[in-house]
């Protein structure tokens, strides 16, 4: 894209004429070096008619020199735009039972972190302009990463997020207490959280529907997700002697409580018993939680002046030499 930067330096190029005017209304001048052999009959030379050119060498330096004042310059031009833009907190259980395999991508098992770690990636990838922190719990709960548009970072913590690491019980209560401290820091017309829990809060020091109701207070909306299927899961023990082995754990979603939880403040429950399903929801929840927001636009633009100046300055400079030495007028 093309612009000036200074356009209004173009009115001097109405002075042009009138300079022209002005120096045709000057009486000529009695003899020039350069015609003396024109006067003794020899015919216009080479430098005769070079001579004849200076009145537009003038004019050609006046013209470069006005429009490197005018500054053009060439770039992209990207004017604001509206844009998505809401604050999510991912609150995501790393408890022992996480460890469950029973989910399936591509005929390999893989445990519901590693299922939840694949479907949050592509969920953060399809955002734009949101501020998205993370919250991990087990017995005890804590931000793992206050809010940010780092989407980089976020991905690369994500992957970094092991079971157990927060202790092998679940206190989903502290885990919303902390979310929404997160979210209570920075402004936005909406504030989500979006909790991730395969089993039922059994520890902590807040209430899971305690901390629903001061979310709800505070406008905040919860989704919450109920990860694994129905009936017995395999866990894999890495037993110091017999190597890998699996045992089999019990269903201990509490759907009930989940789905209060997501009443209280205005959310939804969903239940995601296998990859397809746990990608469906976060496509649901993309959909519903959309904030427009201005995203501020920038410019880029590179100077062209530097192309038209050093010429005009040369030709200026030729123009004052052969003016006062070759080309001098008398008078």
């Amino acid at each position: 894209m093309f612009r000036l930067a200074t356009p209004y330096a173009l009115l001097l190029l109405a002075l042009i004429p009138l300079l022209a005017w002005y120096r045709r209304r000057r009486r000529p001048p009695a003899l020039a070096v350069g015609e003396t052999r024109l006067a003794a009959g020899l015919g216009a030379s080479p430098a005769l008619r070079l001579h004849r050119m200076l009145p537009g060498l003038y004019y050609l330096t006046l013209l470069l020199l006005i429009a490197a004042l005018a500054r053009p310059q060439w770039g992209t031009e990207r004017l604001p735009t509206d844009t998505e833009g809401i604050n999510i907190v991912l609150a995501v259980d790393l408890s022992g039972s996480m460890a469950a395999e029973d989910f399936n991508y591509q005929g390999r098992r893989m445990n519901r972190l590693e299922a939840i770690k694949m479907v949050v990636r592509d969920f953060i990838a399809r955002r734009a302009g949101d501020r998205i922190g993370m919250v991990v719990f087990g017995s005890q709960a804590y931000t793992q990463l206050p809010l940010t548009r780092d989407y980089q970072t976020i991905a690369a913590i994500l992957e970094r997020l092991t079971i157990g690491a927060a202790g092998r019980n679940t206190a989903i209560g502290d885990a919303i207490g902390i979310s929404v401290k997160r979210l209570a820091d920075i402004e936005s017309r909406s504030n989500i959280i979006i909790l991730l829990t395969d089993g039922r809060s059994n520890t902590g020091e807040l209430e899971p529907m305690a901390a629903a109701g001061i979310a709800h207070q505070k406008g905040i909306k919860i989704y919450t997700i109920g990860v694994g299927g129905k009936g017995r899961a395999p866990v894999p023990i890495d037993d110091p002697i017999f190597g890998r082995r699996y045992v089999y754990q019990q269903d201990d979603l509490d759907e009930e409580g989940l789905q209060a939880i997501a009443a209280e403040t205005g959310g939804r429950y969903f239940r995601a018993e296998d990859l397809a399903g746990l990608q469906q929801i976060y496509a649901t929840i993309d959909r519903l939680e959309k904030n427009k927001v201005e995203a501020q636009g920038f410019a880029e633009y590179k100077e062209l002046y530097f192309y038209l100046l050093p010429p005009a300055l040369l030709l200026l400079a030729a123009w004052i030499v052969l003016k006062h030495t070759r080309f001098l007028e008398i008078p």
